[in-house]
């Protein structure tokens, strides 16, 4: 994609390319972008770049509501009252 490909040339010697560093300039592109600027950009991949993205978004999506389930799990119910005395 034409847009990696700019980012990596403008950045690669100003960033380490760390995790943090790449989450930074994601944010900050898409802060930038409106809908119609994110189908352009949609348009111009190709079937393999659009199956990678949809597969990237379906797996932290499923990360993300299996993380949030457990965590519900994990919340403490209703506990009847005891008496400690």
């Amino acid at each position: 994609m034409k847009l990696i490909e700019e980012l990596y040339n403008m950045y690669r010697n100003k960033l380490t390319g760390d995790e943090e560093d790449i989450d930074m300039l994601t944010f900050a592109v898409l802060e930038q972008l409106d809908r119609k600027e994110i189908f352009e950009l949609l348009q111009e991949m190709d079937d393999q770049e659009l199956t990678n993205l949809m597969g990237l978004y379906i797996i932290e999506t499923l990360k993300g509501k299996f993380a949030q389930n457990s965590m519900d799990d994990t919340k403490p119910t209703h506990f009847p009252p005891r008496n400690i005395h």
